[in-house]
């Protein structure tokens, strides 16, 4: 589907096609340079719009990735915490392991 041409970007591109009129051209003339002016002026604002929507979507993406490394950061915290609080445990758990070695030896050779 083909939009129509704002009556704004025709009155700019029939300014543009006066301003550049050379002597001794048609109005006929001036109507097709003002009409591939137009044709021009609507490629750039399509252009424009395209590149609008790609860095919108690229700001959206970082926002996204921005909230999953906040929402990430918690439960990175929670993880080292939760292993840090196990340590005393671990220990414990590897000292009576050693112990019950240590025992299982005496009781062989003793």
């Amino acid at each position: 589907m083909k939009q129509p041409i704002s009556s704004e970007t025709q009155q700019q591109a029939v300014m543009i096609a006066k301003s550049t009129q050379k002597e001794g051209q048609t109005k006929e003339q001036t109507k097709l340079i003002a009409s591939g002016i137009e044709k021009g002026i609507a490629e750039y604002k399509k252009q424009q719009k395209a590149k609008a929507r790609q860095s919108d979507k690229a700001r959206k993406q970082q926002v996204k990735q921005k909230q999953r490394a906040q929402h990430d950061e918690p439960e990175l915290e929670l993880e080292f915490n939760e292993s840090s609080q196990m340590t005393p445990l671990a220990w414990g758990l590897i000292c009576l392991l050693g112990l019950s070695w240590l025992c299982f030896a005496w009781y062989i050779w003793g």
